[in-house]
């Protein structure tokens, strides 16, 4: 089985410490989600996991070699990486901004057959065919969101890393988003890994979630588990318990923790 893992991974940016020896493996056809408080360290996580950050002690190796020895086509083939606030400049078609995340396959004679195949797939699996002939630049937060997420799976990736993907969206929106990324996991057998600042949307859609404070790892464990009262009061300060709602566990915050 193909495993994506972070091994004693340690960052310093200046004189900060952001990541100190954290370590998780990843398994494809799971979700994961990374929560912590602002400062925690989750990006810079999900920027080793994506190979756009060499961290200065710790590797991340795919399938027990090390990421950064693969050639960047390779890994961006295996490996979609969605940052935080993405935006869109361009003032083109969704279905020619989708057609980018087949840059790791394009040769000289540009898109093949099998690429606009691949990326009339991606516009179906996210729900944006309609958006295909849209100027991307006029959708909204959402829709946008969404077209980004296609873009990322236009390369049919194992992997999709997302920072922050529920960030700015409505509740509507966020529950497409959590959908849509079960599927890929559960339909598509595909590895997600997310950060998050929404605990209720960590626990709605993860099959496992990590919590990091000031760049060290809390928990690692089921969701109901890593986000017990014990660890969120020594990751965010606060005083909380779980509820059972109607599709499954939520989380009702009491007060900071005296």
């Amino acid at each position: 089985m193909s495993l994506l893992s972070a091994e004693n991974l340690s960052v310093r940016l200046g004189d900060k410490t952001v990541l100190s020896g954290v370590s998780a493996a990843f398994a494809p056809g799971l979700v994961t989600a990374v929560v912590g408080p602002n400062g925690a360290g989750k990006s810079t996580l999900l920027d080793c996991l994506a190979a756009l950050r060499k961290p200065d002690a710790g590797q991340v190796t795919l399938d027990g070699r090390a990421l950064r020895d693969l050639p960047s086509r390779e890994r961006a083939r295996r490996i979609a990486y969605l940052p935080q606030n993405a935006e869109i400049a361009w003032a083109v078609n969704g279905r020619t901004f989708v057609g980018l995340g087949r840059t790791p396959y394009v040769g000289a004679w540009g898109l093949t057959a099998e690429d606009r195949t691949a990326v009339d797939r991606a516009l179906t699996v996210t729900g944006v065919q309609s958006f295909a002939d849209r100027v991307v630049s006029t959708l909204s937060g959402g829709e946008r969101a969404r077209v980004l997420i296609a873009r990322a799976l236009a390369g049919d990736p194992q992997w999709l890393l997302a920072d922050e993907p529920l960030a700015g969206l409505d509740p509507g929106h966020v529950l497409d988003a959590c959908d849509l990324f079960r599927r890929l996991a559960d339909e598509e057998g595909r590895g997600v890994i997310l950060t998050l600042h929404d605990l209720d949307a960590a626990l709605r859609v993860a099959d496992r979630v990590i919590v990091l404070a000031e760049g060290r790892g809390l928990a690692d464990a089921a969701p109901v588990e890593a986000l017990s009262p014990e660890v969120l009061r020594a990751a965010y300060g606060v005083e909380a318990r779980t509820l059972d709602g109607l599709r499954g566990p939520v989380l009702e915050m009491v007060g900071r923790a005296r």
